[in-house]
């Protein structure tokens, strides 16, 4: 080993040298282990989905290795033939959609003007946005609830999805302003000097370039939205609540309809999945920009 491998050596993390002595392969192993551990429940819901009622109390699901006859569909055929919770699952994406592209677009032109655009009290404002990071969504309930019912969106689709679209903006204004702010400056400029208007450098140059970012908001909206409850509990309409709301209403004080949560459940979690993995580049991108100079 000559000096000037050993001095990189030593400038290496504990957790680099470790990696690098315990060679790629063995990493890999590791690595797909975790992932099997960690998608486990995963699995174990969608066997479970795919069981008699009757075999669910009676065993576990991995019992289905020893006894792949108990795998069934009448589950999934009773969960398509239950209205309400077909109907909650075009509700969830009457809520979940129009408060995700809300936020990614006025989020994104928010943290365009805070970023480059030079207006009085852009700092004091961006402060405050900074500030309500910190507020709780549970001090707002009532006083939004009293709101709501005063203009007549209480429980009702409009009213769910602005309080989503209003407690994710402060998020997605903090994350594309500091994004949109390590945009080389000389690259703007040039776009001005091309005759490139606010619009259209926005349009042409900061959106292609905030790509990943903006990918990444998207997917944390989405999820957020699709996974809440607190919110749809309290402001969806109760005749036609999202999938969180219709699945917590399967269950009853001495019993459940296994035979609804379990497909529901896993159908409730396959459409969070399918979006993350159809963008998960973007994502990582998003998460990783800036890391690396």
């Amino acid at each position: 080993m000559t000096s000037a491998d050993t001095v990189v050596q030593a400038k290496q993390s504990p957790v680099a040298r470790i990696a690098a002595r315990a060679g790629g392969g063995v990493l890999r192993v590791v690595l797909i282990l975790v992932g099997l551990l960690w998608l486990m429940p995963t699995a174990g819901l969608l066997l479970s989905s795919l069981r008699d009622p009757s075999e669910v109390d009676l065993s576990g699901w991995w019992k289905v290795f020893t006894d792949p006859g108990q795998l069934t569909f009448s589950g999934y055929d009773h969960l398509l033939g239950n209205q309400q919770i077909t109907d909650s699952l075009w509700t969830t994406l009457a809520i979940t959609v129009p408060a995700t592209l809300l936020v990614v677009v006025i989020g994104a032109l928010a943290g365009y003007a805070f970023a480059w655009m030079d207006f009085p009290g852009r700092d004091v404002w961006f402060l405050i946005v900074v500030g309500l990071l910190v507020v709780p969504i549970q001090v707002a309930l009532i006083p939004v609830a009293k709101l709501f019912g005063e203009i007549g969106i209480f429980q009702t689709t409009t009213g769910v999805v602005l309080f989503h679209t209003a407690f994710g903006l402060p998020f997605a204004i903090f994350l594309l302003r500091n994004f949109f702010a390590e945009i080389p400056r000389e690259l703007l400029e040039a776009a001005r000097l091309d005759g490139a208007g606010e619009l259209r450098l926005f349009l042409r140059v900061v959106m292609p370039l905030g790509g990943p970012a903006i990918a990444s908001l998207g997917i944390f909206q989405f999820l957020w939205v699709w996974n809440d409850m607190l919110v749809a509990l309290i402001f969806a309409d109760s005749g036609n609540p999202p999938i969180t709301v219709a699945l917590q209403q399967q269950v009853r004080q001495f019993g459940n309809n296994i035979d609804i949560l379990g497909p529901g459940a896993f159908v409730s979690m396959l459409i969070p999945l399918a979006v993350f993995f159809a963008f998960q580049r973007q994502f990582v991108a998003g998460v990783m920009a800036g890391a690396v100079k």
